[in-house]
C-alpha cells in the first residue's frame, strides 16, 4: 500500500525530460475516508477534482516543441489520489517525448492517470487561445471576507464555530479567499478560495468565516480539507443540498480544485485571479 511518506514529496528529484508514466504516485484515499468516518460504499458526496497544468509541453515529429494548458478531472471517488510531486515529475517527462498529434497526447495522458487514479481520467487539451477566451471566474454569491471574526487558534479546524439557525431554511452560496493549509509533508503553505452553495439552515457567514480560517495552520491534502468542510457543514446545516468548491492556487504549473457534491451539475473550472 503506497503512502505519501514513500512518495516523492519532500525529496530531491532528478528532472526526467522523456517520458516516464512510472513516475505517478498513487495514494488511497481510504486512509483519509476513515478518519473522516467514511469508506468508498458510505461517501455522502459525488464530485470530481480538476487539476490544471499550465506547464504542458511537448514535442512534435519535427522537433519543435508545443505548450497548451492541460485539464485532468479526477473522479471524486477513486480509489487513489496522485501525489501532486510525482503528477508534476511526469509531466515533465513529456518535455521531450514526441506525439504526432494532440489526441495521441489525451490518450496517452487518459491511460496513465486512469490507471494510478484506479478510475477513468477525463483529459482536455487547450491551446492558451482558447483559454484566453474562457477568461477569469468569479465565485458566485456573497464574498464573507469583510466579516469581522475573532480567532486565536489555528491548529486544527474547529467545526464548533459554526452556528445555523434551524428556524430559517435559506438557499444562498457563500464564499471567502482566507482558506489556508499546510502541507502535511513539507510543510508548505496551500493558499485557496471556497465557495459553500446550499439550502438548508440558514448558517452564519462570520462563524462560517472563523471556521474557515482555523484550517490555517492545519496539515492535510486540499481534497481531504474539503471533504472535512462538506462533511462538518452537512451535519450541521442537514441541507437538502450542499456543494463545496475549493480553488487553490497553483504550485510548480498545478493547481488543484476540489468540488464535493449532493447535486449531479460539474463545476466552472475556469480559473480564479490568483490561480
Amino acid at each position: 500500500m503506497n503512502s505519501v511518506e514513500h512518495s516523492p514529496l519532500g525529496k530531491s528529484s532528478e528532472y526526467i525530460a522523456t517520458y516516464s508514466p512510472e513516475l505517478l504516485f498513487p495514494i488511497p484515499r481510504a486512509t483519509k475516508w476513515a478518519e473522516l468516518g467514511l469508506s468508498a460504499e458510505t461517501l455522502p458526496y459525488r464530485g470530481v477534482d480538476y487539476w490544471n497544468c499550465f506547464e504542458l509541453s511537448w514535442l512534435l515529429p519535427s522537433g519543435k516543441p508545443m505548450v497548451a494548458i492541460g485539464e485532468f478531472a479526477i473522479p471524486a471517488d477513486s480509489p487513489n489520489i496522485i501525489e501532486s510531486k510525482s503528477f508534476k515529475l511526469y509531466l515533465n517527462s513529456l518535455n521531450q517525448s514526441v506525439f504526432v498529434s494532440v489526441a495521441q497526447l489525451v490518450a496517452v495522458l487518459e491511460k496513465d492517470l486512469s490507471a494510478t487514479a484506479g478510475k477513468p481520467v477525463a483529459v482536455r487539451v487547450r491551446s492558451l487561445e482558447e483559454a484566453a477566451r474562457e477568461g477569469l471566474s468569479v465565485l458566485p454569491g456573497i464574498c464573507i471576507d469583510e466579516l469581522d471574526v475573532s480567532i486565536s487558534n489555528y491548529a486544527a479546524p474547529q467545526p464548533e464555530l459554526l452556528r445555523c439557525d434551524p428556524a430559517r431554511v435559506v438557499e444562498q452560496s457563500l464564499h471567502s479567499h482566507l482558506l489556508k493549509s499546510n502541507c502535511p509533508v513539507t510543510g508548505q503553505p496551500d493558499w485557496g478560495s471556497v465557495v459553500v452553495e446550499y439550502r438548508g439552515a440558514e448558517l452564519d457567514p462570520a462563524s462560517l468565516l472563523a471556521y474557515l480560517v482555523s484550517f490555517r495552520q492545519h496539515a492535510d491534502f486540499h481534497e481531504q480539507c474539503v471533504e472535512r468542510i462538506f462533511l462538518d457543514l452537512q451535519k450541521l446545516l442537514q441541507p437538502e443540498y450542499l456543494t463545496v468548491y475549493a480553488r487553490y492556487v497553483r504550485r510548480g504549473g498545478l493547481d488543484i480544485n476540489p468540488y464535493r457534491t449532493t447535486l449531479a451539475a460539474l463545476p466552472d473550472n475556469r480559473r480564479l485571479v490568483r490561480q
